[in-house]
Formats: C-alpha cells, structure tokens, sequence
C-alpha cells in the first residue's frame, strides 16, 4: 500500500497530546483512520509546533482527506513518498568489505 508525508500547518501551534485522557483521543484518532483504510505510522513536530510532517500508509490520498476530515485535523499536502534508507541493500556492505584492500 503506498505511503504517503502529510503536511498539515496549525497557525496558533499544536498541542502535544500527552496523559491517559489524550491517549484515548488518539486512539480514537487511529480507530477513525482504520474506518478509511488510514494507518497513522508517526509523525514529526516543528520546534515551534507550527507544523507536523505525518507519515501514513493509505490506499489514497482522498482516504487521508476522509480520515482527517473525520478527525477535524487540517490537510495542507500530502506527498507520496518511497522508504529510502541505507538498511535496504544488506548485501550493499558486504560488497564494500570485499573491495576493501587487505591491511
């Protein structure tokens, strides 16, 4: 399923969610996503906390739209993004180590 970087801007700052209160918002959060087909994977805070950087795994961006709408959280772009890192080629440093000349 495709993955997907929502930015989404709060002018006045987000309020960082902590306690068991808010864990239940959350949760509910994560139940209203799953309605769409939305898995909500982490997401990345601004130090101002002007902006959150979301990642999703979703069918589409419309299901994110849904889910966010439902969640009465503002969309302001939504990319689609590929994983990218360097654990993906684990035969990538064992053909380094071999190139490497002997000491």
């Amino acid at each position: 399923m495709p993955r997907y970087v929502v930015e989404r801007v709060f002018p006045k700052g987000v309020r960082i969610p902590g306690g068991l209160d808010e864990a239940q918002v959350r949760l509910a959060i994560v139940d209203r996503n799953a309605e769409e087909g939305v898995t909500w994977v982490c997401s990345y805070v601004t130090e101002d906390r002007r902006k959150t950087f979301c990642v999703y795994v979703a069918p589409t961006p419309e299901a994110i739209r849904k889910a966010s709408s439902a969640n009465g959280i503002p969309v302001h772009r939504i990319t689609q993004v590929e994983v990218l890192d360097p654990y993906l080629v684990p035969d990538r440093a064992a053909r380094r180590t071999r190139a490497l000349p002997a000491r």
